[in-house]
């Protein structure tokens, strides 16, 4: 998976690059066997997610089909998480991103693409 110029945006701030899995072999792959993450990886459709194989702990975020973020979680390796009634997609980090970033249930999480310059609102 590669980030393709795609770019996490809330209230017209970019957050992070984002890495889209999209396809039924990058959604089940995620990050399994990944040493890190640069930016966060967006998973959809998707309700929930696990993180055996994983080599670090995760942020996670769920999002209803309109892109407001619905539950949050840090989820260390190993773990199974519990589906997200109403979810549609999940945004993965490493640990710690959301706080840096400034993310909470309620905000709208949008995935756009494109250079820096048109992603101003």
């Amino acid at each position: 998976m590669k980030s393709s110029g795609a770019w996490l945006v809330s209230e017209g701030r970019v957050l992070a690059s984002a890495e889209i899995a999209a396809d039924s072999n990058s959604r089940r792959r995620g990050l399994i066997g990944r040493d890190h993450l640069d930016g966060a990886l967006v998973i959809s459709p998707c309700r929930w997610i696990h993180t055996f194989g994983m080599k670090f702990a995760l942020d996670i975020a769920y999002l209803d089909n309109d892109g407001f973020v619905i539950k949050t979680v840090h989820m260390q390796r190993n773990r199974l998480g519990a589906p997200a009634r109403h979810g549609h997609a999940v945004i993965e980090a490493e640990i710690g991103a959301f706080i840096r970033w400034g993310v909470n249930v309620g905000d709208k999480i949008e995935v756009r693409h494109g250079s820096d310059e048109t992603l101003t609102t």
